[in-house]
């Protein structure tokens, strides 16, 4: 990946972040943002998302993007100068659910405070 494409991925996840943030605040303050992907054409971009809470949360997250992707998009558009603007489509993110989970299964087992023995040499 060329390192133009990198820089566009990472300005696009600020401003996503930055639009949803401060337009979008009631509607996404349980959506975080985690990556984007922008093709190397610079025509379309995957942004992935994760949500914080139960799955009603997701599906309502998920409607929430398809029915603004295109404002968000015209939003980015006054902030981002690129001679394409990538179209956005957004992808919810479910290895943060697996990272839950894990994390649940780790608090069932109770080793919090335990302390492991050293290998040996």
């Amino acid at each position: 990946m060329g390192q133009r494409v990198v820089r566009v991925n990472e300005l696009l996840k600020r401003e996503i972040s930055h639009i949803l943030h401060t337009r979008y605040q009631a509607e996404t303050v349980e959506v975080s943002i985690l990556s984007v992907d922008v093709s190397p054409n610079l025509r379309s971009a995957k942004v992935f998302f994760a949500t914080h809470g139960d799955p009603a949360i997701r599906e309502r997250a998920e409607r929430f993007f398809s029915r603004h992707h295109e404002s968000i998009r015209r939003e980015m558009a006054k902030a981002v100068t690129l001679k394409f603007l990538p179209h956005l489509e957004f992808i919810y993110d479910k290895g943060a659910d697996y990272g839950e989970k894990l994390n649940q299964l780790l608090d069932d087992l109770g080793l919090e405070g335990e302390t492991f023995p050293e290998p040996e040499d």
